[in-house]
């Protein structure tokens, strides 16, 4: 049989055969993400409680803290993207991040004030920023453009299965030590000390033969060649967050109306479950369906969550709006990122992630904020209200978008 002529478009693979293709490295990284979710998961699902009940933290507080840590997570993003561009490696700058990442958490159990939590999530989240736009590059490094939105789909499956794994782990351990937060705390440190010494196996392919770094120095003229599409993406990204504020406000709501603590890590198992279970599948339908289709059905999905949420009485429907919103997560987040990079030259891929990762922290710190001072002065109702009416304004926006068909190849050697 001749093989498949390159100049001629190939019909898209089977899920099978995607899942056989993806490369080793793609599945390291989705690994390493799973563990480090754990880690943080466990945290993140138990710190909103920790804060308030435990340190005495307020609502407009803890919408601060989350707000500016994923902030300096955006920020930091747009300069290790763009080192990784400069050098044309990130493989350093990934397991940098993640190190740095598992080496705070050990911070957590042992704060004594707001302050100090304050500082460990500020450092966690500089660990983020450093791995977070390197690694986005990086999957697009190793994989062919037929097969983008299968592997971000995949790495995010992984991830998302960390994000339930981690309050699991936490709910049991709960009810294992009579609810000593504390102790619980200390159970993440495990996962991220994993996570953080299998970067150290990811296999990086060899750079193209001339890099920015050629060049001597970064200037801001490099941000000047994205093209519009990518800045289009970038601003359809931004509204998503404003609709979609910290997945903290999930777990409070579900103390809000009543359920136990010990039960409260709960939500976010329910919410990562839909999301690990459908981020796969929706990453490979990405690579064959409409782009704006899918990001109209995950606005939906996330409008019925912000309704549900806000009208809940009991627990139940905390639980129903979190499966609404991993749903909503599932069908997006994995897309964002095929988007950016099919809009992205090759070696300005680590740039545009990093500044699509800073224009999103940004929005997501007034989000937060946002979501925490409508809390604090109207109640529940009102921070969900106004993520429904975000979410409606996006899809609105979005009727009005049309993403640029999958038409060529972008560089011969991605």
């Amino acid at each position: 049989m001749a093989p498949p002529r390159p100049d001629i478009p190939q019909p898209p693979a089977s899920a099978r055969s995607v899942h056989r293709t993806l490369p080793r490295s793609i599945w390291v990284l989705g690994v390493v993400s799973m563990f480090m979710d754990i880690s943080s998961e466990l945290v993140h699902s138990l710190l909103p409680i920790f804060m308030t009940t435990v340190l005495g933290a307020s609502m407009l507080t803890i919408g601060v803290i989350e707000g500016v840590s994923a902030a300096t997570a955006a920020v930091t993003k747009v300069f290790s993207g763009a080192i990784s561009d400069f050098f044309r490696r990130r493989k350093f700058l990934v397991v940098l991040g993640y190190s740095l990442s598992a080496l705070t958490k050990p911070v957590f159990p042992l704060a004594p004030t707001v302050e100090w939590v304050f500082g460990a999530r500020f450092v966690d989240r500089i660990g983020k920023g450093i791995r977070g736009a390197p690694r986005d590059a990086l999957v697009a490094d190793i994989v062919p453009p037929r097969l983008w939105g299968a592997a971000y789909g995949l790495r995010q499956s992984l991830d998302s299965a960390g994000a339930f794994l981690g309050p699991l782990l936490a709910v049991l351990f709960m009810l294992w030590l009579a609810g000593d937060i504390k102790l619980v705390l200390w159970v993440a440190v495990v996962p991220a000390l994993i996570a953080m010494l299998l970067t150290f196996t990811v296999h990086e392919p060899a750079p193209p033969e001339h890099p920015i770094g050629s060049k001597k120095r970064l200037t801001l003229a490099h941000a000047t060649r994205l093209p519009l599409r990518f800045w289009l993406v970038v601003a359809l990204g931004a509204v998503f967050i404003l609709a979609r504020f910290s997945e903290a406000f999930l777990i409070l709501r579900a103390q809000d109306v009543g359920l136990a603590i010990a039960y409260v890590p709960a939500i976010m198992i329910t919410m990562n479950v839909i999301y690990a279970g459908f981020a796969y599948p929706a990453g490979i339908a990405a690579d064959r369906l409409s782009a704006r289709a899918l990001l109209l059905l995950g606005l939906g999905a996330l409008i019925v969550a912000d309704i549900v949420l806000a009208m809940a009485l009991s627990s139940w429907a905390v639980f129903l709006g979190a499966a609404c919103w991993g749903l909503h997560m599932a069908l997006t987040q994995g897309l964002l990122s095929k988007l950016v990079a099919d809009a992205a030259p090759a070696e300005l891929r680590g740039t545009a992630f990093g500044i699509f990762n800073l224009v999103s922290g940004g929005a997501l710190l007034l989000a937060s904020i946002i979501a925490g001072a409508l809390w604090s002065l109207f109640g529940a109702p009102a921070t969900f209200i106004a993520g429904a009416s975000f979410a409606a304004v996006a899809a609105a926006g979005l009727l009005l978008y049309r993403p640029a068909t999958r038409t060529a190849v972008r560089r011969a050697g991605t």
